[in-house]
């Protein structure tokens, strides 16, 4: 088996040199018959001889220069009768080209076909009748090896750049599912791992603190961190199961009634947050998906940034009017981060809002806080068609 591949390979390699070895053995060969066989003196002999070598000789070009040795060998058709190299090089013409070339050759070659006959009256008209036939059976037949040849390699040029999309595709998907698993997990751990820094904060501050106080701290990191742990799981166990094409949530998918949940684990937390909100109940699932989102990451910034500074969350929305959150924090009094940011947050909530087809901005207080607000559309025809488009982890 290993020797027939060698063998097709080398075939494959050296098909067209043998091919070209082939044509012009073959006209040589009917060049010699046609010599000797035919009448006439031998000098005539003698210049068919030497006009159809030159033709066969050409052949060995033929796919190189296939105009040219067509020209070639309709004169030498002309001048000494000699058919089988112009049929030869006009089979390789039409697999080439099927343009103007090929029919201003094809037209002189008949033309040389019954001019060779011109001296005898009755061979004239069988020629100028049997021309069209010989002549155009080799450029029919180079036209359908020629055209078939074109298909097959349109088709496989067809065949890779459709692999190479398919490849494509498939990466844009693994970017894009790093980039949903990033954001997810950043939008999963970042609020309750800044929560937990809160605490340990507190009571690094106040170590004097009573041991009650102490307790409910510990205990509180303690549920923050079962929570997060709880969280990850969840994640990491639907992206182990996920085999769907489009993909499912990484993580529960948050609503705008989970707000106060939220903004009481701030509470506990330390931090002074005053909440007024106002949200119908029919809020569609993606609103309040987003709605949670930007409350969630603005008092991540908050945790990590602000040090459990005063902030002010406010909700107000209703079904034509869209919905508008905003989230303000007075300056701080400590100065520097409980936690490194990777600046990914804000990036990832502007995308969340902007495909939403909101907008959102950020930016200082003229009091030195920081403020995050954002506006979502909320139209009739929204509630129904939105879900589908805003979470990040359905992208």
């Amino acid at each position: 088996m290993r020797r027939l591949r060698r063998w097709y390979a080398w075939w494959v390699r050296h098909a067209p040199r043998l091919r070209d070895i082939l044509y012009v053995g073959f006209s040589l060969l009917t060049i010699v018959l046609q010599a000797a066989s035919g009448p006439g003196s031998w000098p005539n002999h003698w210049y068919v001889l030497a006009a159809g070598i030159v033709a066969s000789l050409a052949l060995f070009w033929r796919r190189r220069f296939p105009v040219t040795v067509t020209a070639i060998t309709v004169l030498a058709m002309l001048t000494a009768a000699i058919f089988v190299p112009m049929g030869l090089a006009l089979l390789t013409l039409s697999i080439r080209r099927r343009d103007y070339a090929l029919a201003i050759l094809g037209v002189a070659a008949y033309a040389a076909y019954v001019l060779n006959s011109w001296g005898n009256q009755n061979q004239i008209w069988v020629s100028m009748f049997t021309g069209p036939f010989l002549v155009g059976t080799w450029i029919a037949i180079g036209a359908y090896v020629g055209a078939r040849r074109d298909l097959m390699a349109s088709l496989r040029d067809r065949a890779e750049r459709a692999e190479a999309e398919r490849e494509l595709r498939s990466e844009q998907a693994r970017l894009g599912e790093r980039a949903r698993i990033a954001q997810e997990m950043h939008d999963v751990l970042a609020h309750k791992v800044s929560l937990i820094a809160l605490h340990a904060g507190g009571l690094e501050v106040n170590p004097a603190v009573g041991a009650d106080k102490v307790e409910g701290s510990a205990r509180l990191i303690r549920e923050t961190a079962r929570q997060a742990m709880e969280d990850l799981r969840e994640v990491l166990g639907v992206l182990r199961t996920d085999v769907s094409v489009a993909g499912a949530d990484l993580a529960p998918v948050p609503m705008a009634s989970d707000l106060e949940r939220l903004i009481t684990a701030s509470r506990d937390a330390g931090v002074t947050v005053g909440y007024d909100g106002s949200l119908p109940d029919d809020v569609p699932v993606a609103i309040g998906r987003t709605v949670y989102r930007v409350v969630q990451e603005s008092l991540t910034n908050v945790h990590k940034h602000a040090r459990g500074a005063a902030t002010d969350v406010q909700v107000q929305g209703a079904r034509g009017t869209g919905v508008t959150v905003r989230v303000t924090n007075v300056r701080p009094v400590a100065a520097g981060s409980l936690l490194p940011g990777a600046g990914a947050g804000l990036v990832g909530l502007r995308e969340r809002v902007e495909l939403a087809g909101g907008r959102l901005s950020t930016g200082p207080t003229t009091d030195g806080g920081w403020r995050v607000e954002a506006w979502i559309p909320w139209d009739d025809h929204r509630q129904d068609s939105e879900p589908v488009l805003v979470d990040e982890g359905e992208r």
